[in-house]
């Protein structure tokens, strides 16, 4: 399992406390010093069924200084994608990786129900 986070962010730091205290193991990956590829992150869209403005740091400073909101809705698929893939600050965190699940974001339900 990958677990990708912003050390510095409380809602990775729930979600880390959150699979320590149920012991379990990830390979943590620092979001900023290795940000999400174009690939992966084209991968995990397609593998999580989620809509693809739940990949955005919608509350982030980098994704309101640049308009996204009013951006994001004009931009194809594959211009939302490479946007993403040029800094980690824009990715939605944390993001769960286990073969086949992609979670966004910490919601403790549902990762007590997925992990």
């Amino acid at each position: 399992m990958l677990f990708i986070q912003y050390p510095p962010c409380s809602t990775c730091q729930k979600a880390k406390k959150w699979l320590d205290e149920h012991e379990i193991e990830y390979t943590d990956r620092h979001i900023k010093e290795d940000k999400p590829s174009y690939e992966e992150l084209k991968l995990w869209y397609a593998l999580s069924g989620l809509p693809l403005k739940r990949f955005f740091n919608t509350s982030g400073l980098l994704y309101k200084s640049l308009g996204l909101k009013d951006k994001l809705p004009t931009m194809s698929e594959e211009e939302q994608l490479r946007l993403l893939a040029t800094d980690g600050m824009l990715v939605k965190r944390p993001i769960i990786v286990d073969g086949d699940t992609i979670l966004t974001g910490f919601k403790e339900a549902e990762w007590a129900k997925l992990l």
